[in-house]
């Protein structure tokens, strides 16, 4: 089953894009995690599929994580079906339908799509957590990070605020935290060092995917974060490895966030060469 596929990415975060809205493709969890293998199949961060959406939305987004897990959320990953899915209809805005919601997205006069990613759960089972506690400040504590801050934007995200980000060894300690037992569904970890109110610097381990060059959901819940704990104001720019995204928390709640998206290359690929 040969099928034209795409590899985009935002910032770095990549993705491999199949689009099954006009019929179902054969893909399983198995096929996915595959496909995404950087050294056998052809490499992604996130796997993606895009599926109709029915009444209300452009189009439904699945997301899988490289280990075959599905995911509710993936900011970078909207932008860029968001971007699809207003060429496909030749207009300026779309809605991406997600397991999170539906989230509305626009392409502005530079080029950069924004997204509006829904309100953030703040509550502990919301996360979820394993159990009641304050999600302004987790106990937990590894490698010189410590006291982060949780809430969900469609996945799990806990944030740790640090003074130095150069000074941590996160390849040893994102696995660690990612899978604390505190996390009963793991999490995506972020650290966060404060530039400025308007400014801060990020770098994620994500679930699922270890290391990336962006995380467009980690950069709302490093925001949110940050202005809920009083070190940032609601609107900054958020500076991950792989360039800069435009954050905002709404005074109702929603999150937006734009940054760039791109088309790394297109080709076709052999679903049936992949474990089905």
């Amino acid at each position: 089953m040969i099928i034209p596929f795409r590899k985009m990415h935002g910032l770095g975060n990549d993705f491999v894009v199949l689009d099954a809205r006009a019929a179902p493709l054969p893909v399983s969890p198995a096929r996915a995690a595959a496909i995404a293998d950087r050294h056998r199949g052809i490499g992604c961060d996130q796997f993606i599929v895009m599926e109709p959406a029915g009444e209300g939305a452009d189009v439904f987004m699945r997301i899988r994580n490289p280990d075959g897990s599905e995911s509710g959320a993936c900011g970078n990953a909207t932008r860029c079906v968001a971007e699809l899915a207003m060429e496909s209809a030749g207009r300026g805005a779309a809605t991406v339908r997600t397991l999170f919601g539906d989230l509305p997205a626009e392409r502005l006069a530079d080029g950069t799509i924004r997204v509006d990613m829904g309100a953030p759960r703040l509550g502990w089972r919301d996360v979820p957590l394993a159990r009641e506690m304050d999600t302004l400040h987790l106990p937990l504590l590894a490698g010189g990070a410590a006291d982060p801050a949780a809430l969900s934007m469609g996945n799990p995200h806990a944030t740790f605020f640090v003074p130095d980000l150069d000074a941590l060894d996160i390849p040893a300690l994102g696995p660690r935290l990612e899978h604390d037992s505190l996390f009963p569904e793991r999490a995506n970890i972020g650290f966060v060092q404060v530039l400025a109110r308007d400014h801060l610097r990020l770098v994620v381990w994500e679930r699922g995917a270890g290391l990336t060059l962006a995380c467009g959901s980690g950069a709302c819940a490093a925001l949110v974060n940050a202005a809920r704990r009083g070190l940032s104001a609601r609107e900054a720019t958020v500076s991950l490895p792989g360039g800069d995204l435009r954050i905002a928390w709404r005074d109702d709640g929603h999150v937006l966030m734009a940054g760039p998206v791109a088309t790394a290359f297109t080709g076709m690929i052999d679903l049936d060469a992949f474990p089905a």
